[in-house]
């Protein structure tokens, strides 16, 4: 149904881009990117946060609909949303700016007074202190209270045990995170959550297409999140997505997206007859933002979603190769694993320093980057450490120590579908000579 709908949709674009020079016009954007690709092959080694994830076909698209002048949120968008929707397995699917939005959109329709159960002010929603910022700062935004609680220090995930301990009368709600692409395990975590009553946010944005057996993360929860920052698996340059199986939620997040507005609603005629002196092109049914994405954004994802499969595949042969290259520092380092009956997304590759490792892992980054690896935290570390926070803003469940370890020893390098053999082999050999030189 959805290819049906996508094809027809794809008639319809034809009909309007009818541009006499576009033909010539990708003709030349192909040629740039082909020379843009030589350059890039015959470079230096280096690993960089991200390579290039785009082509011609998307930076042509998105002109095309500059051109046409038809630039905000339409056609090529829902083509997008269609898609990921088909990819992940869920019904419901929003294009965001961002995936820090598509949280805030998720959490924010869930405390709605249209929603049975609804995340009520001052409930508290269990979430992991070692994630992404605007994985916790929307749950306070939304004026409920995050339930910060440790992970598991060599697969840097929450584990069920760890939630179950967390629940109190207050929870209302869970926020799994699938962090560096690594699943949660979320069948046990719905099971919790249906025992006790509790929404589900599955927090998806460095995930895609991870899967725990043969189904994809972000099918799972209730309501689920993803982010196509310009650094992730796929990109729409900046740009998010929330999922849902459930229609009467998602019309209520189409209204938040954009302004509080009736529009986009499959049940907006209903709206519309019950408020008959109000002119419906700005009628406003809840509070809302704008969170909207563009064509441009569109364009981009209809053909990225085309390449994620061949882009996981490179992923994981080059952590499988790091993963045999590095087994002989294993007294060194914590290293990353794919856990059975999951397959991993490898947004990036985590190096931990063990406790008794002869360097700290500064150290380590500095040498990385004077050798042009780049390096990168592990996200926000310990969130609760940041001056963002004041304890009054959220609960802890114990203590946070392996966030806290992992926080203090651990980087994680770019793991993208654009690194070389050269640029693979560069962080093996990098690490093997900063160890010999430790130990000169």
């Amino acid at each position: 149904m959805l290819k049906e709908k996508n094809a027809y949709m794809m008639m319809e674009l034809e009909e309007y881009m009818g541009l006499s020079n576009m033909d010539t016009i990708r003709d030349l954007i192909k040629l740039e990117f082909n020379e843009l690709k030589k350059r890039y092959a015959e470079s230096s080694a280096h690993i960089d946060l991200m390579g290039v994830p785009f082509d011609h076909e998307e930076v042509s698209d998105a002109v095309e609909s500059l051109l046409t002048t038809r630039v905000t949120m339409g056609k090529k968008v829902r083509l997008f949303e269609n898609a990921w929707a088909e990819y992940i397995n869920m019904k419901e699917c929003l294009m965001v700016n961002s995936g820090s939005s598509a949280n805030l959109v998720a959490l924010s329709a869930l405390t709605s007074e249209e929603v049975d159960n609804r995340i009520a002010p001052g409930s508290e929603v269990i979430t992991p202190a070692l994630t992404w910022s605007t994985s916790v700062f929307p749950i306070i935004n939304v004026n409920a209270r995050p339930r910060l609680i440790d992970v598991n220090k060599e697969e840097f995930i929450v584990d069920v045990e760890s939630i179950k301990e967390a629940i109190t009368s207050k929870t209302s709600a869970i926020m799994p995170v699938h962090l560096l692409g690594n699943p949660v395990d979320m069948p046990a975590i719905m099971d919790l959550a249906e025992d006790h009553h509790l929404w589900v946010i599955e927090d998806c944005c460095e995930a895609h297409g991870a899967k725990i057996g043969n189904n994809k993360v972000g099918s799972f929860g209730h309501v689920s999140t993803f982010s196509f920052f310009f650094s992730h698996h796929i990109t729409t340059i900046e740009g998010g997505a929330v999922l849902t199986n459930d229609e009467s939620l998602a019309d209520i997040m189409r209204s938040i997206r954009a302004h509080g507005w009736v529009r986009e609603r499959s049940d907006r005629e209903k709206i519309i007859e019950n408020n008959p002196n109000i002119d419906p092109r700005f009628m406003f049914v809840t509070k809302g933002y704008n969170l909207r994405p563009t064509e441009i954004q569109g364009a981009f994802g209809i053909n990225q979603i085309k390449k994620l499969d061949l882009f996981l595949n490179k992923r994981h042969k080059i952590v499988n190769y790091w993963l045999k290259e590095l087994k002989r520092f294993q007294d060194y380092f914590y290293l990353p694993f794919q856990r059975a009956g999951t397959h991993h997304a490898w947004f990036g590759f985590p190096l931990i320093a063990k406790k008794d490792a002869p360097f700290s892992i500064e150290d380590l980054a500095q040498f990385l980057e004077e050798n042009n690896i780049a390096t990168r935290p592990i996200m926000g570390g310990n969130i609760t450490r940041h001056p963002a926070l004041s304890p009054d803003d959220y609960e802890l469940q114990g203590e946070l120590t392996n966030a806290n370890y992992i926080m203090d020893n651990g980087i994680f390098v770019s793991n993208h579908q654009d690194l070389r053999e050269i640029d693979q082999k560069l962080l093996v050999d990098t690490i093997d000579l900063f160890l010999k030189k430790l130990k000169a």
